[in-house]
């Protein structure tokens, strides 16, 4: 059964503690309305397992409710946290869900809106209230369903958490109870995670985890945690399958299929990234992805992942797919007879400089002439100093005979002479 627990909460307005708020004038020209009193709220908490149904009354008049449009504002933080939920009901009742969270603080406050125009009238002050819930001794619950039929959740245990305490996990899904199959557990033997496999999970229902701390020493169950998740938010999808790449015009072309899921399979709801060596991730929608090969001769990979995005949001990434390598098949052709050239050059120059050490080739080439002899080089010496007086003999032998010829001459045009004398006597 049930416990059932009721807090009321009144506020008695003082001058310090009532918020006055003039309203704006009505379209219709209406008059102000003041909130000179305030509108009193009172709260009531009634705890149901791990579900807290918090409930308000007002002091509205039937006149009041008749004439305004009644709205109230709901703020709550639960303990340990910063984030503030706020949500505007009409109802004047909220379930909360505490999951893990031992409390929460909460405030509630009334407006009162004009029916034709929903312009703001006139509004109380905060009603508050904190609600503390037994202690809990479990946190970071974080599960994750993957290859479409495995589950795993894990916890960790508190240090302030007795010693004689185990804990014990199950969860229902179309009205369905299910034991965990194999705990996890850590140095002491505490149960900090389930594993479970071959599971069929209803993708459109939630998944409601109960965890329950159960005392081993008086062998009694204590608290019990609750906490529901969808199917499709938690799944870690396998890679994509079927990825191929093409290299046309100067682009790699890639294509690949959705990976199979829990939920709906439809295209629009995934979302993939694409990895290339060298560059950015890059997101895209559709199956298929084209980049223009900048540097065809050099070798890429490119990989695929995947997750829920569209149709329902999913943070969790599949892994990468395998790599798929992208390359020009001429390009490498030529490289490869090149690098098979050069590799065969360097062989045969090896080979070379071996036969050469072997036979000592190398040493002949490089051997130093030898210096000549005393009796080589004083012969040396000799022969040429002998042809050296052979040279000087024939320049003094060619100068006495340009020397003759020329006295010769010089006697010729002497007789020229006198004879050219002899003939001007003879005129």
């Amino acid at each position: 059964m049930a416990h059932v627990t009721f807090v009321p909460v009144v506020l008695i307005l003082t001058l310090l503690q009532h918020k006055t708020l003039f309203s704006t004038g009505l379209a219709n020209g209406q008059p102000d309305v003041v909130d000179e009193l305030g509108l009193h709220n009172d709260l009531q908490i009634t705890k149901y397992d791990s579900r807290v149904i918090l409930s308000w009354n007002n002091n509205l008049t039937e006149e009041e409710t008749k004439k305004y449009r009644v709205k109230y504002i709901l703020s709550y933080t639960f303990f340990n946290t910063s984030y503030e939920r706020k949500e505007r009901l009409q109802e004047k009742k909220k379930i909360i869900r505490l999951e893990l969270h031992s409390g929460f603080n909460a405030k509630v406050k009334t407006q009162l809106f004009a029916k034709e125009t929903e312009e703001l009238i006139k509004e109380s002050g905060w009603t508050e209230c904190t609600y503390k819930a037994p202690p809990v001794y479990i946190q970071n619950l974080s599960c994750i369903i993957y290859n479409i039929s495995f589950f795993n959740c894990t916890w960790h245990v508190k240090a302030e958490a007795p010693a004689d305490i185990q804990i014990f996990f199950s969860y229902r899904q179309t009205g369905k109870d299910f034991e965990c199959q194999q705990y996890i557990k850590n140095a002491r033997k505490k149960n900090i995670g389930c594993h479970m496999k071959d599971i069929y999970f209803q993708p459109s229902r939630k998944i409601k985890l109960n965890i329950s701390v159960t005392d081993l020493k008086n062998n009694s169950r204590g608290l019990s945690y609750y906490k529901a998740l969808l199917p499709q938010k938690i799944e870690k999808l396998n890679p994509p399958i079927n990825v191929s790449v093409s290299l046309e015009n100067r682009s790699i072309k890639i294509h690949w299929k959705p990976p199979p899921t829990v939920g709906s399979a439809s295209n629009n709801c995934f979302m993939y990234q694409v990895k290339i060596t060298d560059h950015k991730i890059v997101n895209v929608a559709a199956e298929k992805y084209e980049y223009p090969l900048h540097r065809p001769a050099k070798k890429y990979t490119a990989q695929v992942r995947a997750k829920k995005e569209v149709c329902i949001r999913n943070k969790i990434w599949s892994d990468w797919s395998e790599p798929v390598i992208i390359h020009d098949g001429k390009t490498v052709d030529i490289m490869l007879l090149s690098l098979t050239l050069l590799c065969l050059l360097i062989f045969l120059g090896g080979l070379l400089i071996c036969a050469c050490r072997r036979y000592r080739c190398l040493e002949v080439i490089t051997m130093p002439v030898p210096h000549p002899t005393d009796n080589i080089i004083t012969w040396l010496a000799a022969d040429e100093t002998h042809h050296q007086k052979q040279i000087s003999m024939q320049m003094e032998m060619h100068s006495e005979v340009v020397l003759g010829i020329l006295e010769e001459n010089g006697d010729n045009i002497h007789q020229q002479g006198h004879l050219k004398d002899f003939e001007l006597e003879d005129l």
